[in-house]
């Protein structure tokens, strides 16, 4: 199809295939040492489908919030436990961290996903107090946009968003329509303006939109797109790409950490 290469992030990264393995044994080893702690609740059960649970990483004492941070994809591929790691910064910052995990297409719509990252957030919120700040990468970016539009979140959960920062999101769905990821998607024209948060009234929460310098031009694109329609604020991390733009999560202080918990440096 004929925007296939653009949306392409794997053969334009260098050793792109061999992150997935590194992800993997970096989440493994934080999962082990949150557990034998005892601050991980792994496999919270918001639904009654296996894969609608949310893992659960708390800090030492009281936490100051709760960051939520949402995987990506292509709405397609992986779950939350294989993004456990990034929870360290938020977590040595004192606030707990939920992520959930979803349904994947084409055995769902992307709407279907949606509506259950919206309960993912709405069942955790009831285990933890505080201020709520949004984090998701890629399709995880589109879907913590889509958390702020009016209806979405129950209203005494969305009064509680006090930050968003979507990651290389995927804010206009309509060049998707020219993938042949489509066959999966299933949409059309008019399903992915309604799934697009550029058709979005702009919200009144603080979003900070980050993107990698060397990612993708079609992700460069689509996180532009999204701060000029919502006139938020636009980080173009410097010599970062798609997978590792996403590193910053791990280190409490971090500008993409300090962005997200809404701290000076």
């Amino acid at each position: 199809m004929e925007l296939d290469d653009a949306y392409a992030n794997s053969k334009h990264i260098p050793n792109g295939d061999g992150f997935p393995a590194i992800w993997r044994a970096d989440a493994d080893a934080y999962r082990q040492r949150m557990s034998v702690l005892g601050r991980a609740r792994l496999g919270v059960m918001y639904g009654h489908g296996t894969r609608e649970i949310v893992d659960l990483f708390l800090p030492d004492g009281v936490p100051k919030g709760l960051v939520v941070f949402v995987h990506g994809g292509f709405w397609r591929q992986t779950d939350g436990s294989l993004w456990s790691h990034l929870a360290q910064g938020s977590v040595d910052s004192g606030w707990a961290v939920a992520m959930p995990t979803y349904d994947l297409c084409p055995r769902v719509r992307i709407a279907d996903i949606t509506r259950q990252v919206a309960t993912a957030i709405s069942v955790i919120a009831r285990e933890v107090s505080g201020p709520i700040r949004l984090a998701g990468h890629s399709a995880g970016g589109h879907l913590v946009a889509r958390m702020l539009d009016d209806g979405v979140l129950p209203n005494e959960v969305r009064a509680r968003i006090a930050r968003c920062v979507p990651i290389s999101p995927l804010s206009d769905l309509r060049p998707l329509l020219k993938t042949s990821m489509n066959n999966d998607f299933k949409l059309d024209e008019a399903s992915a303006v309604a799934e697009s948060p550029i058709a979005m009234e702009p919200p009144a929460t603080p979003v900070t939109v980050w993107v990698g310098s060397d990612e993708r031009p079609a992700f460069l694109n689509q996180a532009k797109w999204l701060a000029d329609a919502w006139g938020c604020s636009l980080v173009i991390d410097p010599g970062t790409h798609h997978f590792d733009v996403i590193n910053g999560m791990t280190q409490a202080g971090s500008p993409l950490m300090r962005a997200i918990l809404g701290t000076s440096a």
